[in-house]
């Protein structure tokens, strides 16, 4: 039994034991059919329990007492009632853009629970940020000079820190290892100088509180994670040995915790809370408060794609099933296979799991490129016209994070939880509406219809 499994009591089933219930409510009650192709489908109860093991796992490893904030990343899944049941949990926002502090905002998250990083932070978002008194990790020296303009006019409650690449190496992904040593991300430590200016520039800037670094992402193994926490805590100890005095009172150590996508398997968030107080063990004294910005592994178990199959038939011989799928949801998958596979469940047009035997097809979306495609001669019941395809793991950077190609919609989205008295014994509730191609059509300029014929 997994820690999942035993922590499901009172929720009447494992999360794949609700995960099918869901399916077949779904069916039931009208949520997936052929006016309404493909939806977004979460876990509450499992996203409930994400942060419940999350907040579990550094309180054992913390000095009782110590301010932990483990702040949500918004961009792994932009939904405002999603924010807010997280906050409901405990959990603030980390927010990367003036759209996701809008969100958190929405959600009803306080400016003390809500972090700012991003690379490239306007003027006008830090002028907001800090008349807000959001915390807020400069990016790079250039950002700090603008910090140091704004705050020689400006009185703001915002914690200030600047992010750090402690460049310790990438992981198996390299599109998303964020500590390697051209990476786009904060000072890089290690580059000749560096380090010395990092010091200065704290020493220079008594408001200067925080010290921010990320190593984490899919595919970059844990050791390498704490690797990266241990180099920050090992830079915020040198500053405040130069300074005489605890100016760094906070470390921000990012999130990055990987997923499997391969099983049922929760995240780890106790092995990696158990690596870090091995790692360095005087950095969860107390001395410090910690932000932790975890995403993906809060919500993707949690999460899943259920696609109605619109058409089945074979090319070269080999069967394909065309689904609503495709790679304006699973645009990671269908364009870097390799790096983001997914299981791929196959059910009758009942939500039932088809029976086998299992055959070797393609599962295609409904966009105009022949890549469109989100399993490749994978082994599954032959899929038919009207079953359903249901993309696991997908409760994150899936239907939360549309690319529009050929201006398909985006699919409504529910959360749902175990209710006797509903049908299927599944409550659903709608997060975001299916969009219309009447608001596809207004997005798109028709407004501005007649824009371009005046020009000439």
């Amino acid at each position: 039994m997994t820690s999942t499994d035993s922590d499901d009591q009172g929720h009447g089933s494992s999360p794949a034991g609700r995960r099918e219930q869901a399916l077949r409510a779904a069916v039931k009650q009208g949520m997936i059919g052929p006016e309404e192709p493909v939806a977004g489908l979460l876990d509450v109860a499992g996203i409930r329990q994400s942060a419940a093991a999350l907040r579990a796992a550094f309180t054992e490893v913390v000095a009782p007492g110590t301010p932990v904030l483990h702040a949500f990343a918004v961009k792994a899944a932009p939904l405002v009632p999603v924010l807010r049941l997280l906050a409901d949990e405990g959990l603030g926002c980390e927010v990367a853009s003036p759209g996701e502090l809008a969100l958190a905002r929405a959600a009803g998250l306080s400016p003390d629970r809500t972090v700012l990083d991003s690379p490239a932070k306007t003027p006008a978002e830090l002028r907001e940020a800090l008349s807000l008194g959001i915390a807020v990790n400069a990016d790079n020296p250039q950002e700090l000079a603008r910090l140091d303009e704004f705050m020689a006019s400006t009185t703001t409650d915002s914690p200030l820190g600047l992010r750090i690449n402690p460049q310790i190496g990438g992981g198996a992904i390299d599109a998303l290892s964020t500590a390697t040593a051209t990476s786009k991300f904060g000072v890089a430590l290690l580059d000749e100088g560096a380090r010395d200016w990092v010091v200065r520039a704290y020493l220079n800037r008594p408001w200067l509180t925080m010290l921010h670094s990320h190593a984490g992402s899919q595919g970059v193994p844990l050791e390498l994670m704490a690797a990266g926490v241990r180099e920050t805590y090992e830079l915020a100890e040198e500053i405040n040995a130069a300074a005489g005095r605890r100016q760094i009172r906070t470390l921000d150590i990012g999130g990055g915790l990987p997923v499997s996508f391969t099983s049922d398997e929760p995240p780890a968030f106790r092995e990696y809370a158990q690596l870090l107080r091995r790692t360095a063990p005087v950095m969860l004294d107390g001395r410090y408060g910690l932000v932790t910005e975890f995403g993906r592994s809060l919500l993707a178990k949690n999460g899943l794609v259920l696609a109605r199959v619109e058409y089945a038939k074979t090319a070269g011989g080999r069967p394909i099933a065309v689904t609503h799928a495709g790679a304006q949801l699973a645009t990671r998958t269908v364009f870097a296979p390799d790096s983001w596979p997914l299981r791929v469940e196959a059910y009758d047009a009942e939500g039932r799991r088809k029976p086998g035997p299992d055959v070797a097809q393609d599962v295609a979306g409904p966009c105009c490129f022949a890549g469109d495609l989100v399993a490749v001669n994978r082994q599954l019941p032959l899929l038919e016209a009207g079953d359903l395809t249901a993309l696991l793991d997908t409760g994150a950077y899936y239907f939360t994070n549309h690319f529009a190609y050929n201006s398909l919609p985006r699919p409504a989205v529910y959360g749902y939880a175990p209710d006797p008295a509903a049908p299927g014994g599944v409550r659903f509730s709608l997060a975001r509406p299916q969009q219309t191609v009447e608001e596809i059509v207004a997005e798109s300029g028709e407004g501005q219809r007649d824009a371009l014929t005046g020009l000439r």
